[in-house]
């Protein structure tokens, strides 16, 4: 070989294995995790401020979409009553621990730290002011504050371990000591949510509990839905109840079925074939009522609409042969109009599904973690976080709290 391709060749090997080394020094980090969602931001950030190298992976082409859209595009980002009695799992215990060591007051430290304007809404709910873009401008900017490699449009296509964990992506092959999975649940799957997280867990033989849409509108159908479909948009001040359990919120009659806070919140309770009870008049004694109009010539309807709209306390009459004077009913009717107002129910045929669900109920088994840690005991070096874990919040920002204090969590060991 002449001396100058023998020059070349070693400046091409040099450069070749110079960039090798680049890549590989580029692809190789202490901590991925998947997922750029409310969870995977808080975490990456934490364990990227114990001086761990980090790369936050994303499918998506933006970091926080759910956020984004949360709160009607101002994200309820936290509930000042959060604790574990808000929170639907199969192991009840298990938040303890994290909720305990990141409280609402922490992340609402960290959100005046920036200078992001907010209130508080009914019932502990703290929204911003302005737009949900707040909380993810300042969630990426600790992120890059701790020196976290953010990486969107990247898809992760396997998961192997060997030692640590190689991921095969759409960007090239990655490893790390530990992988976080902060992927999130089925719940709204045009703004990209996907099923890899459980994907991932059953990979490395983690038990998933059962899945369903929760925080979800309900389905009616048959004379139900002719009704609700003439009351769509009408809002009524109800108590809720499924299954032993109740909530006092707003419902709002659609053209499919109910929605609103009420049945959101009941609808994490309620299964296929159970009955939806709704008392109509929580704050009346509507017994006593009729009996102080048992005399009157007033219609049903007439009474009904000093409660609710007028064309609710028409069409609900109908709906039940209650459209005559209050004179005329029996006393048998009479028990019968009292009992439907404070026990209406209805038997719904399903939910809207993952589609218009907020969140989903059910999916990694907690008793594959440490709640302490997040980590699968199963696979050490593996943190599941989030909306992937078994543990479900009620309406009104639990879940991101869930989100942050779980973060939190596996971002002090990772």
């Amino acid at each position: 070989m002449q001396k100058s391709s023998l020059l070349l060749f070693r400046r091409d090997w040099h450069y070749s294995c110079w960039r090798c080394f680049i890549q590989w020094v580029i692809m190789n980090y202490d901590v991925i995790v998947i997922g750029a969602g409310a969870a995977g931001l808080m975490c990456a950030a934490e364990a990227g401020k114990r001086g761990r190298r980090v790369a936050l992976v994303e499918h998506n082409d933006k970091p926080g979409k759910k956020i984004r859209i949360s709160g009607g595009g101002r994200c309820n980002f936290t509930n000042v009553n959060a604790a574990p009695r808000n929170y639907i799992s199969q192991n009840p215990h298990f938040c303890k621990s994290a909720l305990a060591r990141y409280t609402p007051a922490d992340f609402l430290a960290l959100v005046e730290r920036y200078g992001i304007a907010w209130h508080e809404k009914k019932l502990g709910q703290l929204f911003c002011d302005d737009s949900a873009q707040g909380i993810i401008d300042m969630l990426v900017s600790e992120c890059e504050d701790a020196g976290v490699e953010l990486l969107l449009n990247c898809r992760v296509d396997a998961v192997q371990q060997s030692g640590g964990f190689a991921l095969q992506t759409t960007l090239g092959e990655m490893s790390a000591q530990s992988l976080v999975v902060a992927t999130g649940g089925l719940s709204i799957p045009n703004i990209g949510a996907t099923d890899v997280g459980y994907r991932i867990a059953k990979q490395f033989g983690l038990a998933r509990t059962p899945l369903k849409p929760a925080l979800v509108p309900l389905v009616m159908n048959g004379r139900d839905a002719d009704t609700f479909r003439a009351l769509s948009g009408v809002s009524l001040d109800v108590t809720a109840s499924a299954n032993g359990t109740q909530f006092r919120e707003n419902v709002l009659f659609t053209h499919r079925g109910v929605s609103g806070p009420a049945i959101l919140q009941i609808s994490s309770y309620w299964d296929p074939g159970d009955v939806l009870a709704l008392n109509l008049l929580p704050d009346v004694r509507i017994g006593e009522v009729l009996e102080e109009h048992r005399t009157s010539k007033k219609e049903v309807a007439t009474l009904l609409a000093t409660w609710f709209p007028k064309s609710f306390a028409q069409a609900w009459s109908a709906l039940y042969g209650f459209d005559k004077p209050l004179n005329q009913l029996t006393a048998r009717e009479a028990e019968q109009l009292a009992v439907r107002l404070a026990r209406w129910e209805l038997l719904p045929t399903g939910t809207e599904g993952y589609a218009k669900a907020e969140v989903t109920l059910g999916g990694v088994s907690t008793d594959e973690l440490s709640s302490k840690t997040m980590e699968a005991r199963k696979a050490p070096g593996l943190f599941l976080i989030g909306e992937v874990v078994d543990v479900t919040g009620w309406l009104g920002g639990y879940n991101f709290q869930w989100a942050w204090a779980s973060g939190y969590a596996a971002g002090q060991y990772a």
